[in-house]
C-alpha cells in the first residue's frame, strides 16, 4: 500500500494526540457547532472545547466568553472551507485583540495533511477511517 498515505495518516494521528494533550491540559479549542465537538470527541479530545455557532451565540459572545475566562490561549480549529478560513482569521484577530493568543498550529497543519479532501473538522474522524482502509490498518 501508499507508504504517502500511511505517513499523512500517522501524521495527523500524531497532530491529534497533540491536540488533546494541549487540550487537556488546559487550553480550550474553539470550533463551528455541535457536530465538531461531537467529531473531536470520538477522536480523543476530552477537554473543554467551545462552539463559536450554537445557542444562538454570535462572534461577538464567544470573544466575551473567551475574555471573561482568563485564558492565556484557545486553539482554532474551524472548518477547513472558505468560510472556516474566513471565520478563523476573523476570531484570531478578535481574540488577539484582548491579549489572549489565539492558537493556529494544529489547524494549519491538519488542513495542510487533509488538503481539499476534508472542508470541515467533522470530516476528520471519516477521513482517518479512509486513510487506515486504505493503509489497511482498520
Amino acid at each position: 500500500m501508499s507508504t504517502h498515505l500511511k505517513e499523512k495518516e500517522e501524521q495527523i494521528l500524531k497532530i491529534l494526540e497533540q491536540l488533546a494533550e494541549e487540550n487537556i491540559n488546559g487550553k480550550p479549542i474553539l470550533v463551528e457547532g455541535r457536530k465538531d465537538i461531537k467529531a473531536l470527541r470520538n477522536l480523543g479530545i476530552k477537554g473543554k472545547i467551545i462552539s463559536v455557532k450554537t445557542g444562538g451565540k454570535n462572534l461577538l459572545n464567544t470573544i466575551s466568553e473567551i475574555e471573561a475566562s482568563n485564558l492565556t490561549e484557545v486553539i482554532l480549529m474551524l472548518d477547513f472551507d472558505r468560510r472556516g478560513r474566513e471565520l478563523t482569521t476573523n476570531l484570531k484577530r478578535h481574540i488577539e485583540k484582548t491579549g489572549i493568543n489565539a492558537n493556529l498550529h494544529f489547524w494549519l497543519r491538519l488542513s495542510g495533511l487533509a488538503g481539499k479532501e476534508v472542508k470541515d473538522v467533522e470530516g476528520l474522524a471519516t477521513y482517518i477511517e479512509t486513510l487506515k482502509n486504505k493503509t489497511g490498518n482498520s
